[in-house]
């Protein structure tokens, strides 16, 4: 019987994995057989979401973490080994948009930028470290999972700052998946397009935006966050035990129309 998508004995970290995208991938990994260790800001939502995740039966933690604060990533991944014993899947998915109201990158202020930049890029840094140093010391190989975006191959006015982000995302991937290939260590990316998550509410909501958007969406619909659920079992299982430093677009055909 074919099993590679059995993820039993796996243990799956998802940054960000409390609401939205991160959450939908943390439901199928544990649907697969995974135990799942969830990071995320709101204790509200990282308490709700894992009651919903051990329904599975698998071993849950949830536990808050900025991912861009270098001690707490550290100290929270230390928690997690503690907790979980091991890290086989690193998903590195934890992000914030630009705020609404920039109205052009000439009139970017500095701090915005950077509030960007320190959660998006210097957050999957703090992270992919602690996990692929655990990964190379464990042996055994491992997998790290970033969170990229359609914003990283088209062209984002106004949102020049997350665009970066999600870019340098895609540039880090390619590199980890060379560098650490010896260890048995993958890496790959994911691009969403339009997906109905927190981060995106607001634009969403706006029904000129909708008007304009949606129609351009060849399946005639927003993501959801479950549709995360396949792409991120499959990078995790031996299915993948090959494919490394590539990039998956899921995007219900946007980018192509």
């Amino acid at each position: 019987m074919y099993k590679p998508f059995d993820l039993t004995g796996k243990v799956a970290l998802v940054t960000g994995g409390n609401s939205g995208i991160g959450l939908g991938m943390a439901r199928a990994l544990a649907q697969a057989g995974a135990d799942v260790a969830i990071w995320g800001t709101n204790p509200a939502k990282n308490a709700q979401a894992q009651a919903e995740l051990a329904k599975s039966g698998r071993r849950v933690a949830a536990l808050a973490c900025d991912v861009s604060d270098e001690t707490a990533v550290a100290a929270a991944f230390a928690e997690t080994l503690k907790d979980m014993g091991r890290v086989d899947g690193c998903f590195a998915n934890a992000g914030v948009s630009g705020r609404a109201g920039t109205r052009s990158f000439a009139e970017m202020t500095t701090e915005e930028w950077r509030r960007v930049l320190k959660v998006n890029l210097d957050g999957a840094f703090y992270t992919f470290r602690a996990a692929a140093r655990h990964m190379v010391e464990r042996g055994g190989g491992g997998v790290l999972v970033g969170t990229a975006s359609l914003a990283a191959i088209e062209g984002a006015p106004r949102s020049e700052h997350y665009a970066a982000t999600k870019g340098a995302m895609i540039s880090m991937i390619r590199a980890l998946a060379v560098e650490f290939a010896r260890h048995g260590v993958r890496a790959n990316a994911i691009l969403p397009g339009w997906i109905e998550t927190d981060m995106t509410a607001n634009a969403i909501a706006n029904e000129k935006f909708a008007r304009n958007v949606l129609p351009r969406i060849p399946m005639r619909r927003w993501g959801r966050g479950d549709d995360f659920g396949g792409i991120a079992v499959y990078l995790m299982s031996d299915a993948s035990a090959y494919h490394t430093g590539d990039t998956f677009l899921i995007d219900g055909g946007y980018a192509l129309f």
